[in-house]
Protein backbone atom coordinates (compact mmCIF):
# COMPACT_ATOMS: atom_id res chain seq x y z
CA UNK A 1 0.00 0.00 0.00
CA UNK A 2 1.57 3.25 -0.74
CA UNK A 3 2.86 5.15 1.74
CA UNK A 4 0.10 8.11 1.60
CA UNK A 5 -2.75 5.71 1.30
CA UNK A 6 -1.53 4.60 5.17
CA UNK A 7 -0.84 7.65 6.42
CA UNK A 8 -4.36 8.77 5.39
CA UNK A 9 -5.69 5.72 7.41
CA UNK A 10 -3.47 6.50 10.37
CA UNK A 11 -5.26 10.08 10.39
CA UNK A 12 -8.89 8.84 9.69
CA UNK A 13 -8.16 6.39 12.63
CA UNK A 14 -6.83 8.85 15.12
CA UNK A 15 -9.00 11.46 14.35
CA UNK A 16 -12.01 9.30 14.49
CA UNK A 17 -10.94 8.30 17.98
CA UNK A 18 -10.02 11.24 19.61
CA UNK A 19 -13.25 12.60 18.70
CA UNK A 20 -14.91 9.76 20.43
CA UNK A 21 -12.45 9.75 23.67
CA UNK A 22 -13.03 14.01 23.62
CA UNK A 23 -16.52 13.04 23.95
CA UNK A 24 -17.26 9.56 25.47
CA UNK A 25 -19.57 11.09 28.44
CA UNK A 26 -21.86 13.27 26.13
CA UNK A 27 -22.28 10.42 23.79
CA UNK A 28 -23.15 8.46 26.56
CA UNK A 29 -26.03 10.73 27.64
CA UNK A 30 -27.39 11.17 24.73
CA UNK A 31 -27.50 7.56 23.17
CA UNK A 32 -28.02 5.11 26.97
CA UNK A 33 -31.60 5.66 26.18
CA UNK A 34 -31.76 4.75 22.64
CA UNK A 35 -34.48 2.22 21.24
CA UNK A 36 -32.60 -0.32 19.39
CA UNK A 37 -34.65 -3.32 20.28
CA UNK A 38 -35.64 -3.97 16.82
CA UNK A 39 -32.55 -4.36 15.70
CA UNK A 40 -31.26 -6.92 18.20
CA UNK A 41 -34.53 -8.78 18.19
CA UNK A 42 -33.69 -9.18 14.53
CA UNK A 43 -30.34 -10.28 14.91
CA UNK A 44 -31.37 -12.81 17.31
CA UNK A 45 -34.25 -14.49 15.42
CA UNK A 46 -32.01 -15.35 12.68
CA UNK A 47 -29.05 -16.95 14.65
CA UNK A 48 -29.63 -20.73 14.17
CA UNK A 49 -30.46 -22.73 17.55
CA UNK A 50 -32.24 -21.69 20.71
CA UNK A 51 -29.00 -20.40 22.42
CA UNK A 52 -28.05 -19.16 24.69
CA UNK A 53 -25.63 -17.18 21.68
CA UNK A 54 -22.24 -15.64 21.94
CA UNK A 55 -22.37 -12.30 20.60
CA UNK A 56 -19.77 -9.89 19.31
CA UNK A 57 -21.14 -5.90 19.46
CA UNK A 58 -18.49 -4.72 17.09
CA UNK A 59 -18.00 -1.38 18.06
CA UNK A 60 -19.64 -1.39 21.38
CA UNK A 61 -19.68 1.68 22.20
CA UNK A 62 -20.10 2.80 26.02
CA UNK A 63 -21.88 -0.73 27.06
CA UNK A 64 -25.92 -0.40 26.52
CA UNK A 65 -26.27 -3.05 24.01
CA UNK A 66 -23.83 -5.40 25.53
CA UNK A 67 -25.77 -4.84 28.81
CA UNK A 68 -28.66 -5.82 26.87
CA UNK A 69 -27.19 -9.24 25.32
CA UNK A 70 -26.15 -10.18 28.57
CA UNK A 71 -29.93 -9.72 30.52
CA UNK A 72 -31.04 -11.68 27.69
CA UNK A 73 -29.46 -14.71 28.55
CA UNK A 74 -26.22 -14.15 26.07
CA UNK A 75 -22.49 -14.16 26.51
CA UNK A 76 -22.03 -10.58 25.29
CA UNK A 77 -18.31 -9.60 23.82
CA UNK A 78 -17.71 -6.17 22.94
CA UNK A 79 -14.62 -4.37 20.74
CA UNK A 80 -14.15 -0.22 20.61
CA UNK A 81 -11.37 1.30 19.54
CA UNK A 82 -12.10 4.27 21.65
CA UNK A 83 -10.74 3.97 24.97
CA UNK A 84 -13.01 5.54 26.81
CA UNK A 85 -15.57 3.52 25.67
CA UNK A 86 -13.50 0.20 26.33
CA UNK A 87 -13.77 1.29 30.10
CA UNK A 88 -17.13 2.02 30.36
CA UNK A 89 -18.63 -0.51 28.65
CA UNK A 90 -16.54 -2.99 30.85
CA UNK A 91 -17.62 -1.39 34.07
CA UNK A 92 -21.60 -1.00 32.55
CA UNK A 93 -22.14 -4.30 30.98
CA UNK A 94 -19.75 -6.66 32.90
CA UNK A 95 -18.77 -8.46 30.13
CA UNK A 96 -15.70 -9.04 28.41
CA UNK A 97 -14.73 -5.89 26.08
CA UNK A 98 -11.99 -6.05 23.19
CA UNK A 99 -9.79 -2.76 23.18
CA UNK A 100 -8.77 -2.92 18.87
CA UNK A 101 -9.62 -0.93 16.23
CA UNK A 102 -11.61 -1.60 13.32
CA UNK A 103 -8.39 -1.57 10.69
CA UNK A 104 -6.07 -4.08 13.32
CA UNK A 105 -8.51 -6.70 14.57
CA UNK A 106 -7.50 -9.75 16.10
CA UNK A 107 -10.73 -11.81 16.57
CA UNK A 108 -10.43 -15.50 17.14
CA UNK A 109 -11.62 -18.21 13.92
CA UNK A 110 -15.22 -19.58 14.55
CA UNK A 111 -16.31 -18.08 17.77
CA UNK A 112 -19.30 -16.32 17.41
CA UNK A 113 -22.96 -17.06 17.06
CA UNK A 114 -23.68 -13.53 15.74
CA UNK A 115 -21.91 -10.04 14.94
CA UNK A 116 -23.61 -7.10 15.99
CA UNK A 117 -22.30 -4.24 13.87
CA UNK A 118 -24.74 -1.07 14.86
CA UNK A 119 -23.56 2.00 13.64
CA UNK A 120 -19.88 1.52 13.67
CA UNK A 121 -19.09 -0.35 9.64
CA UNK A 122 -19.61 3.09 8.08
CA UNK A 123 -16.39 4.79 9.46
CA UNK A 124 -14.34 1.47 7.94
CA UNK A 125 -13.02 3.90 4.58
CA UNK A 126 -13.72 1.96 1.51
CA UNK A 127 -10.48 0.45 0.44
CA UNK A 128 -10.45 -1.50 3.68
CA UNK A 129 -14.26 -2.56 4.13
CA UNK A 130 -13.74 -5.63 2.27
CA UNK A 131 -11.03 -6.83 4.20
CA UNK A 132 -12.70 -5.93 7.37
CA UNK A 133 -15.60 -7.53 6.63
CA UNK A 134 -13.70 -10.93 5.67
CA UNK A 135 -12.30 -10.82 8.75
CA UNK A 136 -16.07 -10.57 10.59
CA UNK A 137 -17.06 -13.36 8.50
CA UNK A 138 -14.37 -15.52 9.61
CA UNK A 139 -14.78 -14.74 13.28
CA UNK A 140 -18.46 -15.99 13.03
CA UNK A 141 -19.31 -19.71 13.24
CA UNK A 142 -20.25 -21.48 9.63
CA UNK A 143 -23.90 -20.16 9.60
CA UNK A 144 -23.49 -17.78 12.00
CA UNK A 145 -25.23 -13.99 11.13
CA UNK A 146 -23.81 -10.53 10.72
CA UNK A 147 -26.41 -7.63 11.65
CA UNK A 148 -25.14 -4.55 9.94
CA UNK A 149 -26.83 -0.78 10.54
CA UNK A 150 -25.23 2.06 8.94
CA UNK A 151 -26.70 6.13 8.18
CA UNK A 152 -28.06 5.54 4.45
CA UNK A 153 -26.55 8.08 1.48
CA UNK A 154 -25.77 8.55 -1.85
CA UNK A 155 -21.99 7.04 -1.68
CA UNK A 156 -20.54 9.53 -0.40
CA UNK A 157 -17.28 9.25 2.10
CA UNK A 158 -15.38 11.90 3.96
CA UNK A 159 -15.06 13.73 7.43
CA UNK A 160 -18.24 15.64 9.00
CA UNK A 161 -16.49 16.81 11.42
CA UNK A 162 -14.16 15.19 13.26
CA UNK A 163 -15.55 11.74 12.53
CA UNK A 164 -15.19 10.14 9.22
CA UNK A 165 -17.66 7.87 7.39
CA UNK A 166 -18.51 6.32 4.36
CA UNK A 167 -22.98 6.88 3.12
CA UNK A 168 -23.74 3.67 1.44
CA UNK A 169 -27.11 3.10 -0.08
CA UNK A 170 -28.67 -0.56 -0.37
CA UNK A 171 -26.78 -1.76 -3.98
CA UNK A 172 -23.45 -0.54 -2.66
CA UNK A 173 -23.40 -1.75 0.39
CA UNK A 174 -24.85 -5.41 -0.24
CA UNK A 175 -21.89 -5.40 -2.99
CA UNK A 176 -19.34 -5.28 -0.52
CA UNK A 177 -20.92 -7.34 2.22
CA UNK A 178 -21.81 -9.70 -0.36
CA UNK A 179 -18.30 -9.79 -1.92
CA UNK A 180 -17.22 -10.76 1.18
CA UNK A 181 -18.61 -14.20 1.00
CA UNK A 182 -21.92 -12.80 2.98
CA UNK A 183 -25.40 -14.42 1.73
CA UNK A 184 -28.47 -11.96 1.96
CA UNK A 185 -30.95 -12.50 4.71
CA UNK A 186 -33.34 -9.40 4.68
CA UNK A 187 -32.74 -5.35 5.08
CA UNK A 188 -34.98 -2.84 6.69
CA UNK A 189 -35.15 1.16 6.80
CA UNK A 190 -35.17 2.55 10.59
CA UNK A 191 -36.83 4.26 12.20
CA UNK A 192 -39.92 2.09 11.55
CA UNK A 193 -42.95 3.31 10.56
CA UNK A 194 -42.08 6.67 8.84
CA UNK A 195 -41.92 7.45 5.31
CA UNK A 196 -38.27 6.38 3.24
CA UNK A 197 -37.49 9.85 3.42
CA UNK A 198 -37.19 10.22 6.97
CA UNK A 199 -35.74 6.57 7.75
CA UNK A 200 -31.89 7.53 7.54
CA UNK A 201 -30.73 4.22 9.00
CA UNK A 202 -30.21 1.18 6.53
CA UNK A 203 -29.92 -2.34 8.69
CA UNK A 204 -28.81 -5.39 7.20
CA UNK A 205 -28.93 -9.01 7.59
CA UNK A 206 -26.19 -11.60 6.69
CA UNK A 207 -25.80 -15.48 6.69
CA UNK A 208 -22.24 -16.76 6.61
Amino acid sequence: MPRKEVTNLDKITRTTLAHYDGSAESFWRGTRDHDVAQNIEALLLDIEGDGPHTILDFGCGPGRDLAAFRSLGHEAVGLDGSEAFVRMARAYSGCEVLHQNFLTLDLPADRFDGVFANASLFHVPRPELSRVLGELRNALRPGGVLFTSNPRGENTEGWRGDRYGVYHDFESWSSYVGGAGFEAVRHYYRPPGLPRAQQPWLASLWRR
